[in-house]
């Protein structure tokens, strides 16, 4: 092979992989599936995506209520629009061929700093974390008025973000001087990398974002040519992290992001080496989401180069059904905390960390050797 030849690495996604059974087993209500980031403790390591479709406010509260986060977008609806219900309607009954360009209006609305605050506050009024996202561009701006309003978490997220950027700006966002301004956790993202995991912690966040393009409405892979598969992503941020622990002694969790659909998933992330997972779409399914059924993604709305689409996945269940069950379906997607408790069992995980050692295979099969009577056009 010529050497100046360029090659390309494998990389997996969730279904290429499976999970090995350990060489012991433990009762699955016998695991702690808890997290820490910095001093905000989760009971479950499970976020809910930071976007319109999946969170508001009363959605962050119910999340809390579970023992996990869901992530409030304070780059969208609800800071710009005083009265949501009437947007998520407007955006439910709109046709096909115009939801885009009619969502490319609505959020041209611009963004009104009383609505940061006040967001903030009705989280926090019913006892919730309040964790809120803002793109890297608003950041500098608006986190100082969410932290003020008793923010606990600030996550700063866009498609691919790194600690070295150029642009045209003097002096652009400077991740270090964040973390020594707002004095709450910062988790940053999103990357795939090994090399960026490690300099962005180096700016002393407390949380990496892993996915770039993974998710049910994102589109950047298609339309930017961009990203990396999950299992692989999580793999070399999880090297970063634990060379970052090795070089410094600071534990800084990473949160496998996006194309997570079914409680193997969830698994097959932990095991990969996430900290927890930030899911949407399922999320987007429960009766407590506020979006009527209907999903989008994050830069759906671009005014030049639109990266994601709205998608209608119905209302199936509730939250609560979603993350504990009980459930009569059998494809996984119920139940996700029961699915990850009985895995850690049956791999002899007592914790996240210790899941993070589980031995996975290449194992593109894995879906169907011996599955023909599963298979569309065998089961009738």
């Amino acid at each position: 092979m010529r050497k100046d030849l360029k090659t390309l690495q494998p990389a997996y996604g969730f279904d290429d992989v499976s999970i090995a059974p350990g060489e012991i087993t433990i009762n699955p209500e016998l695991v702690d599936i808890s997290v820490n980031f910095e001093n905000v403790k989760m009971k479950i390591p499970f976020f809910a995506s930071s976007m319109d479709a999946v969170v508001n406010p009363s959605f962050a509260i119910e999340m809390h209520n579970q023992g996990g986060i869901g992530v409030l977008n304070l780059d969208g609806l609800h800071t710009r629009f005083e009265n949501t219900e009437s947007i998520y309607k407007e955006i439910a009954e709109s046709p096909n061929e115009k939801a885009t360009s009619i969502m490319q209006k609505i959020y041209s609305e611009p963004i009104k700093k009383n609505l940061i605050s006040k967001r903030v506050e009705e989280i926090k009024k019913n006892g919730a974390i309040a964790a809120v996202s803002f793109v890297p561009q608003n950041a500098k701006r608006h986190a100082p008025i969410a932290v003020e309003a008793g923010a606990d978490i600030v996550i700063v997220q866009g498609t691919v973000v790194t600690a070295r950027h150029t642009s045209k700006s003097l002096r652009g966002l400077i991740l270090s001087e964040l973390v020594k301004e707002l004095k709450i956790p910062i988790i940053v993202g999103n990357t795939v990398s090994y090399t960026v995991t490690k300099e962005l912690m180096e700016q002393g966040i407390h949380g990496i974002l892993v996915g770039v393009g993974p998710g049910s409405v994102c589109t950047s892979r298609e339309v930017l040519g961009i990203g990396v598969p999950q299992i692989t992503a999580t793999m070399e941020c999880a090297a970063g992290r634990d060379n970052y622990y090795k070089e410094t002694g600071r534990y800084v969790p990473i949160i496998t992001d996006g194309g997570i659909r079914t409680g193997g998933d969830v698994c097959k992330s932990f095991a990969a080496g996430a900290d927890s997972v930030m899911i949407g779409s399922p999320f987007a399914k429960c009766k407590e989401a506020p979006a009527l059924g209907f999903h989008w993604g994050m830069a759906t709305w671009h005014a030049e180069l639109p990266r994601g689409t709205r998608i209608k996945l119905g209302t199936e269940y509730s939250l609560h059904q979603l993350l504990n069950g009980p459930s009569s379906k059998t494809d996984g997607t119920i139940n996700l905390i029961g699915a990850l408790k009985i895995c850690m069992g049956y791999v002899g995980a007592s914790n996240i960390k210790e899941m993070h050692s589980a031995k996975m295979f290449y194992a593109p099969a894995i879906k169907t050797e011996g599955k023909i009577y599963q298979i569309t056009g065998f089961n009738s």
